[in-house]
């Protein structure tokens, strides 16, 4: 049992002077003062234009994130497809053809989910205090 807290404690000293030993080379090979070209943002040789932060709209975010999570999960499916044929010669088809029906099921609910949410609207519409609907993308109307 003290092996094991030995080699534990050796993995932790092992990553400890990897970080010690990353850090003092770093010191080494980096530039004291570097010039402003070298400080400057790179964008593939162009002369950098305006700041590197910027605000983005959530919704981006969001269908991006929404985007990747279907296309993660149909990636899942495309295994289940290539290998069915095998699946009904072995008598195990029919539990595949359910368990992966199930799994579009799922997607689709929440699919929908996201759908009657609103997630998937670019432009949503909004309503203040009894004003007309605004567009997001519009100021709101004074009510003069």
């Amino acid at each position: 049992m003290l092996s094991d807290f030995g080699l534990v404690l050796f993995f932790f000293v092992l990553a400890v002077l990897f970080v010690w030993i990353s850090l003092v080379a770093g010191k080494l090979v980096r530039p004291d003062r570097p010039s402003p070209e070298k400080n400057s943002a790179y964008e593939c040789g162009e002369p950098p234009i305006g700041k590197g932060w910027l605000n983005y709209n959530m919704r981006f975010y969001g269908i991006a994130l929404i985007f990747l999570i279907f296309d993660v999960e149909i990636a899942f499916v495309y295994p289940v497809a290539t290998v069915f044929k095998e699946w009904i010669a072995g008598a195990a088809g029919e539990v595949a053809l359910v368990e992966l029906l199930v799994f579009i099921g799922i997607l689709f609910l929440g699919l929908v989910y996201v759908w009657v949410k609103g997630d998937l609207e670019w432009v949503r519409t909004f309503v203040r205090g009894g004003q007309e609907p605004v567009m997001s993308f519009q100021k709101p109307m004074d009510p003069k």
